[in-house]
């Protein structure tokens, strides 16, 4: 430029490249609450863990015009999306006839003031009112709905295709359903999901006397923690610098030479 000073396509590549970093940066913090979400949940029942979608944004109308061709296009970083991971937690036995790990695809029905939610968690127990339980006092439903038992109720077996008997006689079948695309449903808290109607199990085993713990990996996700927050400083640090040099730029425009 004349005289040594900046011109304004200048500044502007400057503001395009801080909004391009500034896209990433948002992204990386959405991808730290789900990566200290799973953490937070190592230890949940049944938790499954998800991981952050991420997509390359073209700006449809704004180009930077110091560059020709396709160089002009401004690519920002976009969250689009979490995904499920639906591996299998450890299976760990506990000795408890309430405790079930499913060892499949499938999820427990779970009827909540909300309407239906599935869940992997197993740690089930029976309330006052005999009606099967999980740990936030919600009914886990068999195919006929809520499952209870009376005081003869006694010895309780659950077998691996989820019928339950007791000394006293058959109460009936857990209804466990799998999903034919499982990414399409919803979590709520930490364990509940909701979403459309689930076909019955077909590939699903339960154990009886086990628990399904979480699949997060603390090794992996602490590295996965650090790994984030190590680029999130370095995007800090290179916008400081950008924030300096656009001040530079705009302090040398307003010399009068």
């Amino acid at each position: 430029t004349a005289k040594g000073r900046p011109d304004k396509t200048g500044i502007c590549a400057m503001e395009n490249a801080q909004l391009i970093t500034l896209s990433r940066q948002i992204a990386l913090q959405r991808q730290m609450d789900v990566v200290a979400n799973n953490m937070a949940n190592i230890n949940t029942n049944g938790f499954k863990s998800e991981n952050m979608l991420f997509s390359d944004y073209l700006m449809p109308v704004a180009k930077d015009n110091e560059y020709t061709g396709a160089d002009r296009d401004l690519h920002y970083t976009e969250d689009w999306s979490t995904v499920h991971d639906m591996s299998s937690g450890a299976i760990e036995q506990t000795g408890n006839p309430l405790d079930l790990a499913l060892e499949g695809d499938g999820f427990f029905s779970v009827q909540t003031p909300q309407g239906l939610r599935y869940m992997r968690n197993g740690a089930l127990s029976i309330n006052a009112q005999g009606t099967l339980v999980d740990l936030n006092g919600n009914p886990v439903l068999g195919q006929n709905g809520p499952i209870t038992f009376d005081s003869a109720d006694t010895d309780i077996t659950i077998s691996a295709d989820g019928n339950i008997g007791t000394a006293n006689g058959s109460k009936g079948k857990l209804a466990i359903v799998e999903f034919t695309d499982p990414q399409s449903l919803a979590r709520e808290g930490d364990n509940y999901y909701s979403g459309p109607a689930g076909n019955a199990a077909v590939n699903t085993r339960v154990t009886q006397g086990a628990i399904e713990r979480s699949n997060v990996s603390g090794v992996t996700t602490m590295a996965e923690m650090i790994r984030v927050e190590r680029a999130y400083q370095t995007l800090a640090n290179l916008m400081q610098r950008q924030d300096d040099l656009r001040n530079s730029a705009l302090q040398k425009l307003g010399t009068v030479a």
